[in-house]
């Protein structure tokens, strides 16, 4: 896994062989921050990282700018890898780690946000929660996005604010919006 641009561009992320996270890969990655980045200054906005697995979104949007970010995990041995991937990389000020569910995480947040992006496990049961729970919450700036991973098999296309699917192999997203 590698960093694919902004400040620590190219850099390697190594998790421990043991680590049980599907990272997004890099050639997904590199495509979905090229319509985010065509859309947002990373400079300007705060952003949501659920699932974070190893936190290579985290890292990303951080080594693009962005000054606020907050990276869910449950997780122990991901959310301490995640911790101490921010130490190394100087990204304490911009990266909040949270061990946290996310779905319980959603519950209780009563901050917006111009990025969130869940990137659950693809068999996950009721991940589509995620769309109600963030909605329903009014947790989007008029301008947000909410981006979700998902595999082939799943169909978001018939919820509210859904704006398109994007397939990249076998990783897809489909990405929501008020406007």
């Amino acid at each position: 896994m590698r960093i694919v641009s902004g400040k620590y561009r190219g850099r390697h992320i190594v998790p421990p062989k043991n680590f049980k996270a599907r990272p997004t890969t890099d050639f997904a990655k590199e495509s979905l921050f090229n319509i985010i980045s065509n859309n947002y200054n990373f400079e300007n906005i705060s952003a949501l990282d659920l699932f974070s697995g190893t936190g290579g979104i985290s890292y990303e949007l951080a080594s693009r700018g962005c000054p606020d970010v907050v990276s869910v995990e449950l997780n122990p041995v991901h959310h301490g890898f995640i911790k101490k991937t921010i130490e190394e990389l100087g990204f304490k000020e911009q990266i909040r780690a949270i061990k946290q569910n996310a779905f319980v995480f959603l519950k209780g947040c009563n901050q917006k946000f111009d990025l969130i992006f869940a990137d659950p496990p693809y068999d996950m049961e009721g991940i589509e929660q995620l769309h109600d729970i963030i909605f329903e919450k009014n947790m989007l700036t008029d301008e947000g996005w909410f981006i979700l991973e998902h595999s082939k098999d799943r169909e978001f296309s018939d919820k509210p604010f859904f704006i398109e699917r994007r397939n990249y192999g076998s990783v897809n997203f489909s990405i929501f919006g008020k406007e």
